[in-house]
């Protein structure tokens, strides 16, 4: 069992640790910090002080009542109260001293049974003990009110528990804690000392001193996980001012299962509908109007910009429609598809694409996935499963039909007459119009002039645009827009939360820079091919993580099994994705997540994922012959190698005569046999055979002067270090030794001969 510390149980009594210290101290014991053991007996102390004040307040209360047994008779009730309030009132004069200034007496004294008197008030065991425990912890807790209200234990419980509960940002300041805390930031800075954390004012704090100072203080912690989040929540909203919104809409799927096809083909039959004007994709999101409702839909280039953005806390999509190719069946990127879906909690709907090709079974895709537990409603699962053609237009209108119906059995609201809040989509720098922004609004009314907060950036909307490059006034829950107007380019996936005026966006904006820049100066910096070796002598990485992209299928194969083969047992290549197309924004995330180098073969990085690599510091090598990518791997695995220690025996010694030197120790008279012996070389003694002694030669003289080196043939005195144990006839080989660089050729045959 855990041994109890101290501050733990001054948790236990209702005090501080402060406290709690002083308090032992004067009952003769020595505890070093807070974090000491709590043993029995410093509790048998500590209970027998606080019965010793208990009883010492009862009797003074029975004093008073002595003096002023000729006053009128009151009833019992009243007598009850008052002398509850009397103890209260004593108690908390003495324990306020004894928590704060600390026992004038030395030790315990000895308990005497106050003496009974006859006619006297009885004083209620229950009510002082309970005035007790109010007043230790009005003592802890700070302020005491100056009116007592009497209240149900149930709300006071409650209102106890919330006002014990601080709202904390990490890195924030020594002030700002102090501020939350309701103390001076000197006695805080005071307390820091004691925990041994050398801190200022102005200083910021990881979560984990917050934590510890916090409880220090009686306080637990409730981390605010962005700066201003609590702007996002719609507090007032009630069932009158909500009303529904249109879905939004994600498709995913594996490569050329026909997402673009499909996507295309929605927003042609939109425009044959009735809709003014051409449709161009201009920021990643359209809206999309049916005879049953409306559906905004995100253009994504998969599930990875999926699952960046919900790694960044986005959570947009409301339904996400997976597409598989009927004649190509379920494929990894499908499943794939499928597990960020469910990570999100996000219901799908599957439609199976490409029902025009001759010879294709929907059954088959069934099939397929209902070993990923997506069992068809026809087939008496839960999944909607709808037969599409993208090509012909085959089953899009009940497609449509049935992402209506989801939505509606999801009872998706939305309240209008709130300020806007939504998430980036993606952010560009244009020349004419500074930086654009592509939002979905999620809640509430975005108008012109509106003031708002995203990411680290903040801004006031001067223009706004829909889907169509049309110029709007204003956009409610689930519509895509482009903003004008951001001081600068927030990241894909960042929140959008609109607010009152332009001074509390830069004062929400200035905090979250000062948190992003304090974490980027703390966050572990990236590997490269030239760190490698450091970063394995100090432990920090066991292997080499790549990831390799290529044109075709076969040449990434071919390249990833090259470059897995130069593993060995202390060094290893891991091949964490391999895949064919372009170097994009997802591989840079997952190479910055992973610690990952980035291997092209015969393709090069997209625009965005290049800028994200510069900002990420991520490296990416792009080659045209494998050989190259190969010779490239070898050098760096090489540099992670222990180099060899090879020893050179350099000379050959042989012991003649000893001499007893006072203070010095043992001298062997020698005689060099071969070689040549230096001061300072690495010495080995060698008697019959057996190593004796392995050393470093301390001293080396030629008759009376000090030599640095004796050749072969010529007589000296040897000196060997802490070492006096010589014999006549030992011989003394003298080392030296060498690091020779090791080759990976030679490090993976030794490994095979393993």
């Amino acid at each position: 069992m855990a041994s109890k510390r101290i501050y733990q149980a001054a948790k236990e009594y209702k005090l501080s640790s402060e406290a709690m210290l002083k308090i032992l101290r004067e009952l003769q014991f020595q505890p070093k910090s807070h974090m000491s053991v709590f043993t029995p007996e410093m509790q048998t102390a500590v209970d027998n002080k606080l019965e010793e004040e208990k009883e010492t307040v009862k009797k003074e209360i029975a004093h008073k009542k002595r003096i002023a047994a000729g006053a009128a008779k009151r009833s019992k009730a009243g007598k009850e109260k008052q002398d509850d309030e009397e103890a209260l009132e004593v108690s908390k004069k003495r324990l306020e001293k004894l928590a704060k200034e600390g026992f004038q007496r030395r030790g315990p004294r000895k308990r005497k049974k106050p003496q009974s008197q006859k006619g006297q008030p009885r004083v209620d065991h229950k009510d002082v003990e309970a005035s007790i425990k109010k007043t230790l912890s009005a003592i802890d807790g700070g302020k005491r009110p100056k009116h007592s209200h009497k209240r149900d234990a149930k709300s006071e419980a409650t209102e106890e528990k919330i006002a014990n509960v601080i709202t904390v940002v990490e890195y924030m300041t020594v002030n700002e804690l102090a501020n939350r805390l309701n103390i001076k930031p000197n006695e805080l800075v005071a307390k820091l000392m004691s925990l041994g954390v050398m801190a200022t004012i102005n200083q910021r704090l990881d979560i984990d001193t917050i934590s510890t100072v916090a409880m220090e203080y009686g306080y637990d912690i409730k981390e605010e996980k962005e700066i201003a989040a609590d702007l996002a929540e719609d507090k007032e909203e009630e069932a009158g001012n909500t009303e529904p919104r249109s879905p939004i809409v994600t498709i995913m799927g594996h490569v050329d299962h026909g997402k673009t096809t499909l996507l295309d083909y929605i927003r042609r039959t939109n425009v044959a509908g009735g809709e003014s004007g051409g449709i161009t994709q201009h920021i990643g999101a359209y809206e999309v109007r049916t005879d049953g409702g409306s559906i905004a839909f995100i253009d994504t280039p998969g599930h990875q910009a999926f699952t960046a953005m919900r790694a960044r806390g986005a959570q947009v999509t409301d339904i996400v429609v997976l597409i598989v190719a009927a004649n190509d069946n379920v494929m990894p990127q499908t499943i794939e598809a499928i597990d960020h879906a469910r990570a999100a909690g996000v219901p799908i709907i599957v439609a199976i694409n490409k029902m025009d090709l001759p010879g294709v079974d929907a059954d088959a895709v069934k099939t397929q996935l209902a070993h990923h537990n997506l069992l068809a409603e026809d087939w008496g699962g839960k999944t909607i499963v709808c037969a599409i053609s993208a090509k012909t237009g085959m089953g899009i209108d009940q497609l449509l039909e049935m992402i209506l119906l989801q939505a509606e059995m999801m009872e998706l609201k939305g309240n209008p007459d709130r300020k806007a809040v939504g998430v980036v989509l993606e952010s560009k720098l244009d020349r004419g119009r500074g930086p654009v922004i592509n939002v979905i609004v999620q809640n509430g009314l975005l108008k012109i002039a509106d003031c708002f907060v995203t990411g680290p950036q903040c801004g006031k909307i001067r223009a706004m645009f829909n889907d169509r490059g049309e110029a709007i006034q204003e956009a409610g829950p689930s519509t895509p827009v482009q903003i004008l107007g951001c001081s600068g380019l927030p990241q894909a996936g960042d929140s959008f939360i609109g607010v009152e005026d332009e001074v509390q966006s830069r004062e929400i904006a200035q905090k979250r820079q000062r948190l992003k820049r304090e974490q980027d100066m703390r966050k572990t910096k990236p590997v490269s091919l030239t760190d490698v070796y450091d970063r394995i002598k100090e432990g920090s990485m066991k292997s080499l993580n790549l990831i390799i992209k290529g044109d075709v299928d076969g040449s990434v194969e071919a390249l990833s099994d090259t470059l897995q083969k130069l593993s060995t047992e202390e060094v290893k290549v891991e091949v964490i994705r391999s895949g064919v197309g372009a170097i994009t924004e997802s591989d840079v995330l997952l190479a910055s997540a992973s610690d990952a180098v980035i291997i092209g073969f015969h393709v090069r990085p997209e625009i965005r994922a290049r800028e994200i690599a510069d900002r990420e510091s991520v490296e990416i090598h792009l080659y045209r012959v494998i050989y190259e990518a190969e010779e490239d791997i070898k050098k760096a695995l090489e540099g992670l190698l222990e180099p060899e220690v090879v020893e050179d025996v350099i000379g050959v010694v042989e012991v003649r005569d000893l001499f007893r030197v006072p203070k010095v120790g043992t001298i062997a008279g020698s005689y060099v046999k071969s070689g040549q012996v230096k001061r300072g070389a690495e010495i080995r003694v060698v008697r019959d055979g057996i190593v004796m002694y392995e050393g470093r030669i301390d001293s080396l003289k030629r008759f009376k002067d000090d030599v640095k080196t004796v050749e072969s043939g010529y007589e000296c005195g040897i000196g060997i270090e802490n070492y006096n144990d010589l014999k006549v006839g030992d011989i003394l080989e003298i080392i030296e030794s060498r690091k020779i660089a090791r080759k990976l050729d030679s490090a993976v045959e030794a490994g095979s001969k393993v």
